[in-house]
């Protein structure tokens, strides 16, 4: 049954792929505000979780809605609430940082002097406000992440998806990214990070869906628990 109280609601969910299970009947819901990190080994099904709440890919039976908007039908208002880091960059090898972030900023609509402004916020959070006339193409990866996650966080969305974000990134990279999530959360915001790495997952993250050959086996708040501890008893 769906929950009034939260902004995503996933019911009865299963994907397969050429006849192969992925996802297997996922109840759950996320209320506006939490920050839940998505946890399981590689191949668990966490990706393929991710690409169905952003709208990328049809879930094979159930339903999924976001902010009241119900997909695959309602798809294109629900990418609007939603800012998506994949493995995939998803930026522009030919543009720069610059120009990949005011591209994506006219396709959200947001006004020339508000995206200039979000932009050289953006970019200097991300620590890349000196390369921001360089060509995509010249970044190492952990550059590419960075913009990306600026890329996702330009139209302000209710929602972050993050698959594994911190992948390539140094530490000074990963302290900046816990700086934005955390001011995100701040500001309301509603988060989804999917990681195999347990020791990186912000303590900031108070509840923890653990994700095991397709179904959930862990969903509860954290408290004060180590999420490696939670992972163990849920992949027991």
């Amino acid at each position: 049954m769906s929950d009034e109280r939260a902004l995503i609601d996933v019911e009865n969910l299963s994907k397969a792929y050429g006849g192969m299970p992925v996802l297997r009947g996922l109840n759950f819901h996320v209320r506006p505000g939490e920050f839940v990190a998505l946890l399981g080994a590689n191949g668990s099904g966490k990706s393929t979780l991710l690409r169905l709440l952003s709208g990328l890919s049809k879930p094979t039976t159930g339903a999924i809605r976001v902010g009241g908007w119900e997909m695959p039908g309602e798809a294109m208002a629900v990418r609007a609430q939603i800012g998506l880091v994949t493995h995939q960059p998803l930026l522009y090898q030919n543009l720069t940082a610059r120009e990949n972030l005011d591209f994506f900023g006219k396709l959200y609509g947001i006004g020339r002097e508000e995206r200039d402004r979000r932009i050289t916020d953006l970019l200097r959070k991300v620590g890349l406000r000196k390369r921001a006339d360089s060509l995509v193409r010249t970044f190492s990866r952990g550059m590419k992440q960075r913009l990306s996650i600026a890329r996702a966080s330009l139209h302000q969305p209710d929602v972050l998806l993050l698959d594994e974000p911190y992948s390539g990134l140094d530490q000074a990279a990963i302290e900046r990214l816990d700086e934005i999530l955390f001011a995100g959360l701040d500001a309301g915001r509603t988060i989804i990070m999917s990681t195999h790495q347990l020791e990186r997952v912000p303590r900031s993250a108070g509840r923890a869906l653990v994700l095991s050959r397709g179904r959930i086996t862990f969903d509860d708040a954290t408290g004060s628990r180590d999420m490696s501890e939670i992972y163990r008893s849920a992949s027991a």
